[in-house]
């Protein structure tokens, strides 16, 4: 089956600040801030939620397509891609900007000031899926706002389960649109705040939302995710990592684990194991395209977390 992945493709360039942002912003002053934190370094990380997502999926040997929008950078993303066989084709390169960037700075209490140029991630990817695609799964994620659209458009006319993902984008977008964008899709995936947000913007509970989409899955951090449907909830345990070295890509490591899934047949239960196992080994990493695991070491956590055979 065809997986398209579309979102956003971002270097997260990391710096860490060796004191507290605390001692220098006096508070009687903020309305002329003038700051320079000085850094340690900076490291640059390979992220996006489609890169993210797509990244974990291969790792699962799968073959996704990411649909997205790359800038005159893009040639180090290219060759990480390359090196981890995951196909370039679905991404439109735009030669007038840089590729989408955060520029993360953290202290020594964890407080982040963060700067984020959407670069490319301003135009659309424009995308022509191929004749033929019917058999295959979309998920969209956070990136382009007319892309999410568009693609959903595309998909629900082509009888194509899409999953909406809505996340980080949701402060960008019209309650109408969002309802509209929502209905006729497979699964609405977000985490318990922003399935709380969802429904202020559109205007809908749960159980409404639930005559929009057949299933919510709504990500608990810890505390695993609970799937529901209109015959009622499923609770998944969260699966246990090793050890906690950085949250961020957890999330789109699950989504990728819960694409890994569907794909090959598993009920939704069963999927969204696999993407709690999966989300363990990016926990387990600095960075949200830093962790491999071999399909042997994936079924045994699986089995260890879950007591069933993958």
């Amino acid at each position: 089956m065809n997986i398209y992945i579309s979102g956003s493709i971002a270097y997260d360039r990391i710096m860490d600040f060796p004191g507290f942002f605390s001692d220098h912003i006096l508070p009687d002053k903020i309305h002329i801030l003038n700051v320079c934190f000085t850094v340690n370094g900076l490291q640059e990380k390979y992220g996006g939620t489609a890169g993210n997502i797509a990244y974990s999926l291969r790792l699962l040997s799968e073959n996704p397509t990411i649909v997205a929008t790359i800038g005159k950078d893009y040639a180090n993303y290219f060759q990480w891609l390359e090196i981890n066989n995951i196909g370039t084709e679905g991404i439109k390169i735009i030669q007038e900007e840089f590729t989408a960037g955060a520029y993360i700075t953290t202290d020594k209490a964890d407080n982040q000031i963060t700067g984020f140029n959407p670069g490319a991630m301003k135009h659309k990817s424009g995308y022509s899926f191929p004749s033929g695609t019917d058999k295959a799964i979309g998920l969209i994620a956070p990136g382009n706002l007319g892309d999410m659209m568009e693609y959903a458009k595309h998909y629900k006319a082509k009888g194509i389960d899409c999953i909406c993902d809505p996340g980080q984008s949701l402060t960008a977008w019209d309650g109408n649109d969002l309802t509209e964008w929502i209905s006729g899709s497979a699964i609405l995936i977000s985490n318990d705040y922003e399935l709380e947000l969802i429904s202020k913007m559109t205007g809908k509970d749960k159980k409404e939302l639930l005559g929009l989409t057949k299933t919510i899955i709504t990500t608990l951090g810890e505390k695993g995710s609970l799937i529901s449907t209109a015959a009622g909830d499923i609770t998944v345990p969260a699966a246990k990592a090793r050890e906690v070295a950085d949250p961020t890509g957890a999330g789109d490591a699950y989504r990728a684990g819960l694409l890994k899934g569907l794909v090959t047949g598993k009920d939704l239960e069963s999927a969204a194991k696999i993407g709690a196992v999966t989300a363990t080994y990016a926990i387990e990493k600095y960075g949200t395209q830093e962790h491999h695991f071999t399909v042997d070491e994936f079924k045994e956590r699986y089995t260890a977390n879950f007591g069933e055979e993958l």
